[in-house]
């Protein structure tokens, strides 16, 4: 299961032929295999130690977080299991990996990924009706939009409906200086899962900021979702799904302002 961590002692499978065979045969979810998670300073960063050995992330690498409270977030994920290990409840602990075993050599691209979202920006789309929704976007977007200009001096344009509506350079371009300004993997893993989650890099960012807190942004993220619940009511598999992207929402949220 190539989410979890492993501890240092525990070698690699050699023979991918044998890997492919593990993988297939793990049907339920291991047992957790540890008593005590803890966080050690050292070089690098802040290690995660599972019995007081290092961890490591899927890709065999050391699992350091570059400040305490980043190292905490994926601590209290793994002091949160019970019997067994469920990697799909363990966000922070994903978005650290993917940025540990993945991201190097990868920041410029991930950044102009980031970036891109602001061209067609969720909170620039709007409905012209009915009354309730459009004051539902109006509550949640207005104040993303005025942050980017503040903040970032990005003014953006509106569009009614879904035809794209091609943005000023000059936001654009303010906007891709603001997520070069990242540089730090972990950080920009967690930036990247607000931005793709809610379609909106100008939530992502304020969020980012501290400006809206991981709840508000959430809700600018699903106003339109919410809105349509409102009306229809959740069936069960809906709010089961909505429940869990909320969950990894706020994680990277976390995450990202614990390393911030």
């Amino acid at each position: 299961m190539r989410d979890l961590l492993y501890p240092e002692h525990q070698p690699a499978e050699p023979d991918p032929v044998r890997r492919a065979q593990n993988a297939m045969a793990r049907h339920h979810l291991p047992r957790r295999f540890y008593s005590n998670v803890s966080v050690e300073e050292s070089e690098g960063g802040y290690a995660i130690l599972l019995d007081g050995r290092g961890a490591r992330t899927p890709g065999r690498n050391r699992l350091a977080l570059p400040t305490r409270a980043a190292a905490a977030c994926l601590a209290a994920e793994w002091q949160a299991q019970a019997d067994v290990v469920d990697p799909a409840r363990m966000h922070a602990t994903r978005i650290a990996n993917t940025a540990i075993d993945s991201f190097e050599g990868r920041i410029a691209g991930i950044q102009e990924d980031i970036a891109a979202y602001a061209a067609s920006d969720l909170v620039c789309y709007r409905a012209g009706e009915p009354e309730g929704l459009v004051a539902m976007q109006d509550r949640f977007w207005n104040p993303v939009l005025d942050w980017a200009y503040a903040a970032l001096g990005a003014r953006f344009i509106l569009a009614e409906g879904i035809v794209h509506q091609p943005q000023p350079e000059p936001a654009l371009l303010a906007v891709r200086q603001a997520v070069g300004e990242i540089h730090q993997p972990v950080a920009l893993a967690a930036l990247h899962v607000l931005t793709t989650m809610s379609g909106s890099c100008l939530i992502a960012l304020m969020a980012g900021s501290g400006k809206l807190s991981g709840e508000d942004a959430w809700r600018a993220a699903t106003a339109d979702e919410e809105w349509n619940a409102s009306l229809w009511g959740w069936d069960e598999e809906a709010e089961r799904r909505h429940a869990k992207r909320r969950e990894e929402f706020l994680a990277a949220h976390a995450l990202y302002r614990a390393v911030a």
